[in-house]
């Protein structure tokens, strides 16, 4: 696919328009000391990001940015990204695989979540084996069902891509994906009223849903349901050569600040963690909350780096689905100060 098809499809699938400051391939677009941020929804990679604004991280690191809108699909997050709309985008290893299978300036700036935090949770009337059955009774439980994800090409649709495929099925012929966006109230109301029988999403919506009696975790690779997937890096921040080149020292700020972050998620006082974790996502249930606590440690790292093993892990998940064909090179993706052996 060339880069006009690549623009096609990112049009076709709800993209944004390519328009903005600066053209495709460029590099900064903002003033000395400020970013442009754009992120794929609200899940729980992006609260390190929501602690050290909160904190005054970024600031204190000597680099400030606006509210980082919220697009809802990794289509157009890197359509963002590639317009020059924005410098650093927030998504998944989806979004960065595929996009760099054709564009070679792709670049890594940090690892938000070390495990795939996407989730099958089912609803009430799901009719299918317990969630105490084996992984491929529960994949063929999901064969004829309609099943809500965010959007064609994101991660959330690579879950059940994978599953269906690890079932010998193909989840364009064996099952209905609705495509819901991001937000997650719309999402539980598609499942409590039956609109969608299940749904492929990312944390917390399945603590979300628990918690309120909507649906049940069916699948979940961060649980260890899938032993595929216990380590991959999946929630991540990219950029361009060009940016990353343009903005050394902005993106060094961000990232210094988000390590901050992530320090105080593992080390603060569990009571300050949750009260943070309750403003990020308002409206949550005490027991919503408690049951995201300890998720927390195993699934944000405490630095930046992306681990050899968990990069590899997440090309062989995406080669293995068929999201992808080419392996990238991690030394390529990978800033030298963000490679771990």
């Amino acid at each position: 696919m060339n880069r006009r098809q690549l623009v096609k499809t990112l049009f076709a699938t709800g993209a944004v328009a390519l328009t903005g400051a600066g053209c495709a391939g460029s590099g900064a677009s903002t003033a000395v000391g400020k970013l442009s941020v754009g992120q794929v929804s609200k899940s729980i990679a992006f609260f390190p990001m929501f602690v050290a604004t909160e904190k005054g991280y970024f600031k204190e690191e000597g680099v400030t940015f606006g509210d980082p809108p919220v697009l809802g699909t990794g289509a157009k997050v890197a359509a963002a990204l590639k317009s020059g709309s924005i410098e650093l985008g927030g998504g998944v290893m989806t979004d960065v695989l595929k996009l760099s299978e054709i564009e070679n300036d792709i670049r890594l700036v940090a690892d938000l979540v070390d495990r795939y935090y996407i989730d099958i949770v089912t609803g009430t009337k799901f009719k299918g084996a317990a969630v105490s059955a084996s992984l491929d009774e529960r994949i063929a439980s999901l064969k004829g069902k309609k099943i809500g994800i965010t959007g064609p090409g994101s991660g959330t649709e690579a879950l059940v891509v994978y599953l269906f495929k690890k079932g010998g099925m193909d989840s364009r012929k064996d099952a209905e994906l609705v495509n819901l966006g991001s937000e997650p109230s719309a999402a539980l109301g598609a499942l409590k009223n039956g609109q969608v029988d299940a749904l492929s999403f990312a944390q917390p919506l399945a603590q979300q849903a628990e918690g309120t009696g909507v649906g049940t975790l069916y699948i979940s690779p961060s649980r260890g349901d899938i032993p595929d997937l216990v380590d991959v890096a999946h929630g991540v921040f990219f950029t361009t050569q060009g940016v990353l080149k343009d903005k050394a020292k902005e993106i060094a700020a961000f990232q210094k600040a988000l390590v901050r972050a992530k320090s105080d998620i593992h080390d603060d006082d569990a009571a300050k963690v949750k009260k943070l974790l309750a403003e990020y996502r308002s409206g949550m249930s005490d027991a919503t909350l408690d049951a995201l606590l300890p998720l927390l440690k195993t699934e944000i790292p405490t630095t930046n780096a992306f681990k050899r093993s968990s990069f590899d892990t997440a090309v062989a998940f995406h080669k293995s689905a068929g999201l992808i064909t080419k392996t990238p090179d991690y030394d390529l993706l990978v800033p030298e100060n963000l490679r771990a052996r």
